[in-house]
């Protein structure tokens, strides 16, 4: 996925490029991204929707798992493309 939003023009950061996934908390990495002035991607629903109640972030994008990689992407890039910058940073959105 990271591949094709690239591909799309935008900016991409791993988790693991910043720091050890296993060993990282939800709430650090939301905070990561925050510094980083990242969007959030993220499968992991119930967390992180919590976390971006409480806590301050740039945006979160919550991926919906769907029957094939494919049908992911093209939702999430359906949501950027649709949402624009402006509906996406300092939102909760599903793709």
């Amino acid at each position: 996925m990271a591949f094709s939003l690239v591909v799309l023009g935008h900016e991409v950061i791993k988790l693991r490029e910043l720091t050890n996934p296993a060993e990282t908390l939800d709430e650090d990495v939301l905070r990561l991204a925050g510094e980083h002035d990242c969007v959030l991607i993220t499968c992991n629903r119930d967390d992180f929707l919590d976390l971006a109640q409480r806590l301050s972030h740039v945006g979160l994008i919550v991926q919906i798992r769907r029957r094939s990689r494919a049908h992911e992407r093209a939702a999430l890039i359906g949501l950027l493309d649709k949402a624009g910058e402006a509906g996406i940073r300092n939102n909760i959105n599903f793709a």
